[in-house]
C-alpha cells in the first residue's frame, strides 16, 4: 500500500536534534550484506540505538536499548515522521539506509536539507524527504521539546501542517508521483503509456517511413 494514499499522510513525529547525519549512522555497514529491502529496520541507528555492539547473528530483540536515544521513547513508538537538521543522509550512496528507515515505519524526513543521492533514493522507496525552511525546522524542535507533534502532509498541496502552523515545501510532479503510488521511475513511465503511444501514433503519421522494415 503506498505510503501517501491519495497523497496524503499524518504521523507522530521523532525529533532528532543532530546534523549531518550520515548514512553509516542511519545504517552501518556491516549489516549490508544483501540488496533485499526488507528486514532491516531493527538495525535502524544501531550505534545509537543500543548500548551493546551487533552483528549479523544478533537477535536485535534480546539487545539492550539505550533509553537516552530518541527513537526508543516509549510514547513515540510508531512514529512515522522523522524531524532532522541540516543534511540529513550525507556519506556515501547507501541505498540500505532508506530501506531501514522504511522498514522501521518512517514514511516522511523533515529537514532543511539532505545529501542529495540519499534524497533521491528516498523518493524511489516510498519514503518523502521534504526540505522546510531552517526556520520551520527550528519550530517543528520548539514544540517537539514540549509535546508529542503530530502532522499532516499533503502532497499535492505542498503543505506541512502541524496545529495552527503550516509551511510548504518543494516537490518535483514525478517525485509526488513516486511517493503517492509508491513506484519506481519505470513505473512512472508507464503511468504515461497513453501518452507515450499517442506520441508513437503522431510520429508516424508525420514519418511513415520509420515504420518500414528494412530488407534482410
Amino acid at each position: 500500500m503506498p505510503a501517501f494514499p491519495g497523497g496524503q499522510h499524518s504521523g507522530t513525529v521523532v525529533p532528532l536534534d543532530r546534523p549531518n547525519v550520515d548514512t553509516d549512522a542511519i545504517f552501518p555497514k556491516q549489516y549490508g550484506r544483501s540488496t533485499a529491502k526488507s528486514g532491516y529496520g531493527p538495525v535502524l541507528f544501531d550505534n545509537w540505538r543500543y548500548l551493546d555492539p551487533g552483528d549479523l547473528d544478533s537477535d536485535h530483540s534480546r539487545r539492550r536499548p539505550n533509553p537516552d536515544f530518541i527513537l526508543n521513547r516509549p510514547e513515540l513508538q510508531g512514529a512515522t515522521v522523522l524531524l532532522a537538521r541540516q543534511n540529513f543522509g550525507c556519506g556515501s550512496s547507501r541505498e540500505h539506509a532508506v530501506w531501514a528507515l522504511r522498514d522501521f515505519g518512517i514514511r516522511a524526513v523533515l529537514a532543511p536539507s539532505f545529501g542529495d543521492i540519499f534524497r533521491q533514493n528516498c523518493a524511489l522507496n516510498g519514503i518523502a524527504a521534504l526540505v522546510l525552511p531552517e526556520a520551520a525546522v527550528d519550530r517543528l524542535f520548539t514544540r517537539a521539546a514540549l509535546s508529542v507533534l503530530q502532522v499532516r502532509i499533503d502532497l499535492q498541496a505542498r503543505q506541512l501542517a502541524c496545529g495552527s502552523d503550516a509551511w510548504t515545501f518543494p516537490l518535483a510532479p514525478r517525485e509526488a508521483l513516486l511517493l503517492s503510488e509508491d513506484i519506481d521511475w519505470i513505473g512512472a513511465t508507464l503511468a504515461r503509456r497513453d501518452r507515450i503511444a499517442a506520441f508513437e501514433q503522431e510520429r508516424l503519421a508525420r514519418q511513415p517511413w520509420l515504420d518500414r522494415t528494412l530488407p534482410g
